[in-house]
């Protein structure tokens, strides 16, 4: 009954806030490498829409991939320095560079790519720096995978939604290309519409490649 009554409001405050975890709660934690990320549920597949990451695309990035369809994607133009929304296109060293909006598709969600210039390092650091930046993750498990032609971790973690009063479950992928390091975060309203999203997850994860 919660999730019914509450779902409008969420998803209009889901559609214009950048969920970055500003608030209070427990700081991220990290499992061995050896830990299992949480595998996809149901096995269903996205339908592949346009993709997204190349030059002349909807947002240049430093990978490209496939959208799921009716998925949109959009550049994220950043805030002014002196806005008082100046911090929350920033997650650690991440800045958001492109979101890409489920609600076309049915669900309420996002997402989301932070990049930073950054060449070198691993995909693992950069994504411990991302998420441990969010202070209301928790319970991270990261795992070393292929993310298309790609070396990549991800990561299952959870965060607290004060408003539903409850924790939900996202994920995220990184990859390091020589055009910088990208972060793919996929955050929905709670775990059942994140979960319902996984298959458009799954599909930009494993068409991701190198961007031209």
């Amino acid at each position: 009954m919660k999730r019914n009554v509450v779902r409008g409001a969420m998803a209009v405050a889901l559609a214009g806030a950048v969920l970055t975890g500003c608030g209070d709660g427990k700081p991220a934690s990290s499992s061995p490498s050896s830990g299992p990320a949480k595998p996809s549920q149901g096995g269903a597949t996205a339908a592949k829409g346009s993709a997204v990451g190349a030059a002349g695309s909807a947002c240049t990035l430093p990978a490209a991939f496939d959208l799921a369809a009716k998925w949109k994607a959009k550049p994220v133009a950043p805030d002014a320095a002196d806005s008082p929304l100046a911090g929350l296109g920033k997650q650690g060293p991440f800045t958001m560079a492109c979101e890409m909006d489920a609600k076309p598709a049915g669900n309420v969600g996002f997402l989301r790519a932070w990049t930073e210039d950054a060449e070198s390092g691993t995909p693992r650091a950069a994504l411990e720096a991302f998420v441990g930046a969010n202070k209301n993750a928790s319970k991270a498990t990261y795992k070393e995978i292929e993310a298309g032609a790609l070396p990549a971790t991800e990561v299952v973690f959870e965060t607290y939604n004060k408003l539903m009063d409850e924790s939900k479950q996202e994920r995220a992928l990184a990859v390091v290309t020589p055009k910088g390091t990208l972060v793919l975060h996929l955050s929905g309203l709670d775990t059942q519409e994140q979960t319902e999203m996984l298959p458009a997850y799954e599909l930009a994860k494993s068409s991701m490649r190198a961007a031209s």
